[in-house]
């Protein structure tokens, strides 16, 4: 029963942090060898990885990692480089970067990214997204204000996904319609709606034209009813992602060439 539960802590480790359930094997390795408790060891070697071990070996594989704690450019919640899906290829993050500073600089107001890659091999599946597996693809979220009308950096919901603009979403019932049961599952991944906002349009059109005008970007998600209402129809980069994802009225989905 024992090696059962090493196994699925693995496997659940792998799945969420793609080498979380190798820091695993080895603390129970090195706790028998050298009578520690492996769960304070985990811990341990866990942030050393985090933090010192895996961003220059990534360096060879072709990705580096998003900043912790860049003013300009910054995870929605720290659990995502934790979990070490905050790596992009050096091309990506050069463009954020960019993207954040030119923001900062006119504007005054920070980019906040959510899930981005893992740190090694193509075609690694970053779940639950279908595509985030090469280092080009990166998920920003949408801006908002307060009731009274006060612009924030604060978001509505601890993981920055499923707290959808509108229930008014034609795409939505268009998809639903169709059989694709899994287009609005983002709602139940919010791990807690914390903060009442009102979606942000100006600052949300300026994050998404900025990006728009970086010259590597290839393609960016967001619903349909939502580049009508930002007055984006001109942009032929701007695409529907199809109903076989999930709806992009909680957060934009750009990727590189």
């Amino acid at each position: 029963m024992k090696y059962i539960i090493h196994i699925l802590i693995v496997i659940l480790l792998t799945v969420l942090t793609q080498v979380g359930g190798i820091i695993w094997i080895i603390s129970l390795i090195v706790a028998i060898k050298l009578n520690y408790k492996k769960r304070y060891l985990f811990v341990g070697l866990y942030l050393l990885f985090n933090l010192l071990i895996i961003p220059p070996i990534a360096n060879y594989f072709g990705r580096v990692e998003l900043s912790y704690f860049n003013e300009n450019l910054k995870p929605k919640n720290i659990i995502y480089p934790l979990l070490f899906r905050n790596y992009v290829t050096p091309e990506l993050k050069e463009l954020l970067e960019n993207s954040a500073q030119n923001i900062n600089n006119e504007y005054n107001f920070q980019i906040t990214y959510l899930d981005a890659n893992f740190p090694f091999y193509n075609g690694f599946p970053l779940l639950p997204h279908l595509s985030h597996n090469d280092g080009k693809k990166v998920d920003i979220s949408f801006m908002y204000k307060t009731k009274d009308g006060k612009s924030t950096n604060k978001k509505p919901s601890l993981s920055g996904y499923g707290a959808f603009v509108s229930s008014e979403n034609p795409t939505y019932s268009d998809c639903l319609g169709k059989g694709y049961w899994q287009y609005d599952y983002t709602k139940y991944f919010t791990f807690g709606i914390f903060n009442d906002l009102d979606f942000d349009e100006k600052r949300t059109k300026i994050i998404v034209e900025e990006l728009l005008n970086q010259p590597k970007l290839q393609k960016l998600f967001i619903e349909p009813y939502l580049k009508t209402q930002l007055r984006l129809n001109n942009s032929d980069k701007i695409r529907f992602h199809g109903c076989r994802a999930v709806r992009h009225d909680d957060h934009i989905h750009l990727q590189i060439k």
